[in-house]
């Protein structure tokens, strides 16, 4: 997974909302569809982005699957936008302008 899988899948509304979701611990696609407008199947196939993405794992529990974030990939995730973070905060205290030379 690299953070620009994450943030693409991240993107959509709706992916991040299951993300909401699961923040409360692990949930089936059943709890998971609930609440949104759109159908179980549409569900199924964000939470298929955002396995690929490396945000969530998924487990099979009887004939159930059962889906929770994926610690690694937010790790990731958190690490890009923490030196992100870091370099902007940097670019802060440079100078506009970089001070003219002597003799230029």
């Amino acid at each position: 997974m690299t953070y620009a899988a994450a943030l693409q899948a991240l993107a959509d509304p709706t992916r991040r909302a299951i993300l909401e979701k699961l923040r409360h611990g692990p949930r089936s696609v059943g709890q998971l569809a609930q609440g949104f407008q759109i159908s179980r199947p549409a569900v199924s196939q964000h939470l298929r982005v955002l396995c690929c993405a490396g945000l969530l794992d998924v487990v099979p529990v009887g004939a159930r699957r059962v889906y929770r974030l994926r610690p690694e990939g937010l790790a990731q995730l958190r690490v890009y936008l923490e030196d992100l973070w870091r370099d902007a905060l940097r670019g802060f205290d440079a100078p506009e302008f970089p001070a003219p030379r002597d003799g230029t």
